[in-house]
């Protein structure tokens, strides 16, 4: 007889057992290696990117594979919400997707479509071929399907913010992310996460998804950015990224022995690693 196997909770879980907020971080690099250095890093989630990174189906696999011996939760983010890609990546085992750039209800609904078996949705079924059911060693993973897999959407477009109330009231739809980076480029002030406007947009969104009863997250890499969303009610918040972190690292060892042989070295200025970087 095959073992049988039990997968670990999912996002959705984890957010509905949590006594705080979930502290996460980026895994960019595409690197199993780094993968596995930020999960064991004692962080809650890790969000594996492949809309920004140079990661596809093998790469995030072996990622998965890299992080599956430490608690943190791996939530993988395809380039966008595809019905054919949602359904590889849900075949290779993610079980906790960030699908970007939804701006209305009406996708959300698509893409919970594109989550959920038949008669519910439109996922192809796979698996007896698939990681995502163990090659059917998961016991009763067609039936469970919606329960093994958690959704969250991204809202970073002022239509996503205006649409936020009837986004989080879509069945299947269980948190929401804010990308305040996307969010102000679409308002008109791209680079400027902490424009008034873009706060009070994210905080509307972090609002809405309270009022829904659904937990709400924000990307925000500076630590004044994560606090005030914390505070606001944000049940998970992603604080920082590998890359990023090696890049102002990286940094502040040239800078502090080669002074001015930094980034800002070309026009006389250095950069240091305390300085505030925008949250993407």
């Amino acid at each position: 007889m095959p073992i049988r196997l039990t997968l670990p909770p999912t996002l959705r879980e984890r957010l509905d057992e949590a006594e705080r907020p979930l502290i996460g971080l980026w895994a960019c690099a595409g690197s199993p290696i780094t993968a596995e250095i930020v999960a064991s890093s004692g962080c809650d989630w890790v969000l594996l990117d492949a809309e920004h990174s140079p990661n596809g189906l093998e790469s995030v696999l072996a990622q998965l594979h890299a992080m599956s011996a430490y608690p943190a939760t791996p939530v993988v983010r395809p380039p966008y919400g595809d019905t054919v890609l949602i359904k590889q990546f849900l075949d290779l085992g993610a079980q906790n997707l960030l699908v970007p750039m939804v701006d209305s209800a009406e996708q959300a609904e698509g893409i919970v479509r594109a989550v959920r078996y038949p008669l519910g949705g439109v996922r192809g079924v796979g698996s007896s071929l698939a990681r995502s059911a163990r090659w059917n060693r998961v016991e009763g993973y067609l039936g469970r399907g919606d329960e093994l897999v958690s959704l969250t959407v991204q809202i970073e477009s002022a239509a996503a913010v205006a649409d936020v109330e009837r986004i989080v009231a879509v069945d299947g739809v269980d948190a929401i992310f804010i990308g305040p980076a996307d969010l102000a480029a679409s308002m008109g002030h791209l680079g400027q996460q902490n424009h008034p406007e873009v706060v009070e947009a994210v905080l509307r969104s972090i609002a809405a998804a309270r009022a829904a009863g659904k937990p709400a997250g924000v990307n925000a890499f500076v630590p004044a950015d994560a606090e005030r969303y914390l505070e606001a009610g944000a049940s998970f918040v992603a604080v920082g990224a590998d890359v990023s972190i090696l890049a102002r690292q990286t940094e502040a060892l040239v800078e502090r022995f080669i002074p001015g042989a930094g980034p800002g070295s070309a026009t006389g200025e250095s950069v240091s690693a305390d300085a505030p970087r925008s949250s993407y």
